[in-house]
């Protein structure tokens, strides 16, 4: 009988441990619950907190504060003053261009066009990547009778940034926006539709964008619908992708052999040259 009194205790001390053991899963569950269900949460004077283990840290929201272009360096004065004449007479088109960016622009125009590398005189484009893509950031400039031709939105690649492209690179695979100068070449129909394909003129920056297929295009994600929408425009493989009401105009103006700035922080190039571009001017202007 002590056997048996000693089983049924023995018994009933595992009927107790396991009924403990779901208790306590039972309260587990019940904890998991409230996490799950904010308005369960404990309350302090009627007033529920949030449980700590559904915080989570916001987005950093993209800077706004652009980056200073760099002064370029030994540009002569009577240059200078031009492209400031040249800015004030392009109007309100071109009151979001940043006058040191239409400086890169021009100053690199003068220097590339003797060479022979950009066969279209008096013509300029300029992108601004550093700006939000959600403004109107590519320029189309007729040097000759001062007028913006063009204005439009212009997508970066998804690998540069969201709001404002702050990563460039030259590399496949990258997905990346590639900073420099470029050569506009010719035109095809591929996945995109029309496009224009573009050379890239810096080496180290831009020179295997041919290679990569970064061309002009249409995208509906660079609508300004999209960007209602979204809050943003959405992202290439490293194109300058254009609006769709847009591209059609804008490649068909920038035919081969006109020149294309694609600025951002850190841009370097050696045609960043001031002393050049400055003799450049002297003898023939714009053209």
């Amino acid at each position: 009988m002590v056997g048996s009194k000693d089983g049924n205790s023995l018994t009933t001390l595992m009927m107790e441990k396991r009924l403990l053991v779901l208790a306590i899963s039972g309260l587990l569950a019940a904890g998991c619950q409230l996490r799950a269900n904010e308005s369960q949460s404990p309350a302090v004077n009627g007033v529920p907190l949030p449980a700590p283990e559904l915080f989570t840290p916001a987005p950093t929201p993209d800077s706004l504060v652009l980056t200073p272009p760099a002064v370029l360096p030994n540009v002569p004065d009577t240059l200078r003053q031009a492209i400031r004449q040249l800015h004030a007479a392009l109007g309100p088109a071109a009151a979001g261009l940043r006058p040191a960016v239409l400086e890169q622009a021009c100053v690199g125009y003068l220097t590339l066009h003797p060479t022979g590398r950009i066969e279209r005189a008096g013509l300029l484009a300029v992108a601004d990547m550093d700006l939000p893509n959600t403004v109107e950031r590519l320029w189309v400039i007729d040097l000759k009778n001062a007028q913006v031709l063009h204005r439009s939105l212009v997508a970066h690649g998804e690998g540069s940034g969201h709001l404002r492209a702050r990563r460039f690179s030259n590399e496949e695979k990258s997905a990346c926006t590639s900073l420099g100068f470029y050569r506009t070449a010719d035109t095809y129909d591929g996945i995109h539709g029309y496009s224009r394909r573009i050379e890239g003129l810096d080496k180290g920056q831009n020179a295997n964008a041919y290679d990569r297929y970064v061309v002009l295009h249409a995208a509906d994600y660079a609508s300004p619908k999209y960007v209602q929408q979204h809050g943003h425009l959405g992202y290439s493989r490293g194109c300058p992708a254009l609006p769709p009401e847009q591209f059609k105009d804008i490649i068909a103006t920038l035919r081969v052999g006109s020149l294309l700035l694609v600025s951002g922080p850190g841009l370097a190039s050696r045609w960043l040259d001031g002393p050049a571009a400055g003799r450049r001017f002297l003898k023939r202007g714009w053209l």
